[in-house]
């Protein structure tokens, strides 16, 4: 029996860690061969269409998420009719908290894999493997499977999570990760300590670790391969300081080229934790730290946990005493935070001199706690992946889509490093917030938000310096950016 598994990502230097885990946990079964192949949403539709059809797979497994969902029920319902005969499996976060709906709205597929797939699709394809021909009684349908039972559509049985995680063959040490990507993701833990409601971590009960032995022995695979970024999946890497700073000794111990990108909570960091980053070579680490939002009342509408003035604090410390590459966080669409609110969060992160700043509208994900209390709050969101959220309690559309060219001029002029000493200048005399929010209206009023070439950038800005600064601070403005511009 063949297996094909198959996803497709957002960008092609990704390498999936969803299907070499499922093929990893399926390994051993008899009579059972699985392929992986992976495809990106910018490929032609028809062109994955055949490639998938000459595999000629009995069974075809799709890891479904927000960037290409809507591309993967495409695929599928013409798999279904060029191949009625081939059995087609969803899995993944975008399908496990909807299934009865995605198999009522999708007609091409028989089966839904719900939550943390291994156990479950281990069992499945052993009761496949063990019928041959014969079909599969709803009996044997094992947990954590939703399935279609003729014109009735079942709703998966409940599966408790895997305890041991080291029950989970490595996937790195069986060979079965694209390491020739230029971005490998790995994971040494699953699961959150926190519940965010827009978060689908919060959906999981405490956190389950690998050994520090498998920990140890995936790790130094993906060094001796010289991957360019392993990106970890935990969604907070340091929630144990003292695991986490074993780990990172010993990434500091034995790499040799690699860059490591965390998930980290910044106020969770000790001392000891701090002391051991000290010893990072610039560019080693890349943490990736969710701010979200600042104000007190807002956290705790989403049950967000976090001392938003020591995480700053440590954030202001990883930039200065380490060699840490620092990226925050925040969400726009937050109950009970207004534009001014939302400013104010976007304020406090400049002094601490990050080196990126990412700002997202909210995204009312299936399955997290945030989508009752958009439901009950009359949030307007995007019925489509990514579900973004139109229009809050406390943000009109205008405003988000101004929060979103707020957004767009931090990624050209902040987050592109190319405006350092600029922006410097700028803060001496005025906010930065006040500055980035100014110029979102003149680009929108004099020059329209398409794409712009890096020289114009900087016309932009010496434009807007014109208008928004004082006379006397505008040659001494106009002499950075000059000086930026040469660089």
């Amino acid at each position: 029996m063949k297996i094909l598994l198959t996803t497709l990502h957002a960008k092609f230097i990704h390498a999936s860690l969803a299907l070499p885990c499922l093929k990893a946990a399926t390994s051993g079964i008899k009579g059972v061969r699985s392929i992986i192949r992976e495809f990106t949403v910018n490929e032609h539709r028809t062109g994955i269409l055949h490639e998938i059809i000459r595999e000629e797979a009995d069974v075809v497994a799709f890891s479904c998420y927000i960037w290409n969902v809507e591309s993967v029920t495409r695929i599928a319902a013409d798999v279904k009719k060029v191949s009625p005969e081939t059995l087609l499996v969803a899995g993944g976060p975008e399908v496990s908290y909807c299934a009865e709906e995605f198999l009522r709205d999708n007609s091409a597929f028989d089966f839904v894999v719900c939550g943390e797939g291994e156990k479950s699709w281990q069992e499945f394809l052993a009761i496949l493997a063990k019928k041959g021909a014969s079909p599969v009684t709803t009996l044997e349908i094992p947990a954590g499977i939703a399935y279609r039972d003729k014109t009735d559509i079942v709703t998966a049985r409940e599966r408790e999570t895997i305890k041991n995680l080291d029950t989970i063959p490595s996937p790195f040490v069986m060979d079965l990760v694209d390491t020739s990507k230029p971005l490998v993701y790995y994971e040494t833990s699953r699961g959150c300590p926190f519940s965010c409601a827009f978060c689908l971590s919060s959906r999981e009960n405490g956190v389950r670790s690998f050994s520090m032995e498998r920990i140890h022995s995936d790790i130094l695979h993906l060094i001796q391969k010289e991957i360019q970024v392993v990106k970890l999946v935990d969604r907070t890497f340091n929630y144990d300081a003292g695991r986490a700073n074993r780990i990172w000794e010993f990434i500091l111990a034995h790499n040799k080229s690699s860059t490591f990108h965390f998930e980290i909570a910044a106020d969770l960091l000790t001392e000891e934790n701090l002391r051991t980053l000290a010893k990072v070579p610039s560019g080693m680490f890349r943490f990736e730290i969710g701010v979200q939002a600042t104000g007190k009342e807002t956290l705790s509408r989403v049950s967000r946990i976090s001392d938003t003035d020591r995480l700053l604090s440590n954030v202001k410390r990883l930039t200065e005493e380490t060699g840490v590459t620092v990226h925050l966080d925040l969400i726009a669409g937050l109950p009970g935070e207004n534009f001014s609110g939302f400013m104010d969060s976007l304020g406090r992160l400049f002094p601490v001199n990050p080196h990126h700043i990412q700002v997202e509208p909210l995204k009312i994900l299936k399955g997290s706690p945030m989508t009752e209390i958009a439901v009950r709050e009359e949030y307007a969101f995007s019925v489509t992946p990514p579900y973004t959220v139109l229009r809050t309690p406390d943000l009109s559309f205008d405003e988000i889509g101004h929060i979103e060219d707020i957004s767009r001029l931090l990624d050209l002029y902040f987050n592109s490093r190319r405006f350092t000493r600029s922006l410097a200048t700028i803060g001496t005399f005025l906010s930065l917030t006040d500055f980035f929010d100014n110029m979102a209206n003149f680009i929108k009023t004099e020059q329209g938000t398409g794409q712009v070439s890096l020289k114009s950038l900087f016309e932009q800005i010496w434009q807007f310096s014109e208008v928004i600064l004082a006379m006397e601070a505008i040659d001494e403005f106009q002499d950075a950016l000059c000086y930026d511009f040469c660089l």
